[in-house]
């Protein structure tokens, strides 16, 4: 299970710090990623981290903005937002899957990777 917390409102230029915390699973071998979905838009990848801190991939839209972190002993990764702008606007979810390590780079933000462990998502809302 995948429970998210931290969205919000904000205005524009402010930053949110999104957790999600795992709980029932082994955290061991997953990629962990951030997606989002704005109204009327498809459910898009934003960040991810391996549970071995050692590969990150962020979207074009957020690198520079965006920051992801993981704590291994409280099964949480995080999402640092910065200098959010409005078309961050969306509901944020995070999920788990064990992709093999040379697919990674090329899947991690395909939705249809992640088959069983998403959270319910947090709202965010930039305010311009």
């Amino acid at each position: 299970q995948l429970v998210e917390s931290g969205g919000g409102m904000v205005q524009a230029g402010g930053s949110l710090r999104l957790s999600c915390t795992a709980s029932g699973i082994t955290w061991d071998q997953y990629t962990l990623t951030w997606f989002r979905q704005a109204p009327g838009k498809e459910r898009e990848g934003v960040a991810c981290i391996t549970t071995t801190g050692e590969t990150k991939y962020y979207a074009d839209s957020v690198k520079g903005r965006f920051t992801i972190s993981s704590d291994n002993a409280k099964k949480t990764v995080y999402l640092q937002m910065n200098s959010l702008k409005s078309e961050d606007t969306a509901v944020y979810y995070c999920a788990a899957e064990r992709i093999p390590t040379p697919f990674i780079q090329s899947t991690w933000n395909n939705p249809r990777v992640y088959t069983n462990l998403w959270g319910q998502g947090t709202l965010v809302t930039v305010s311009s």
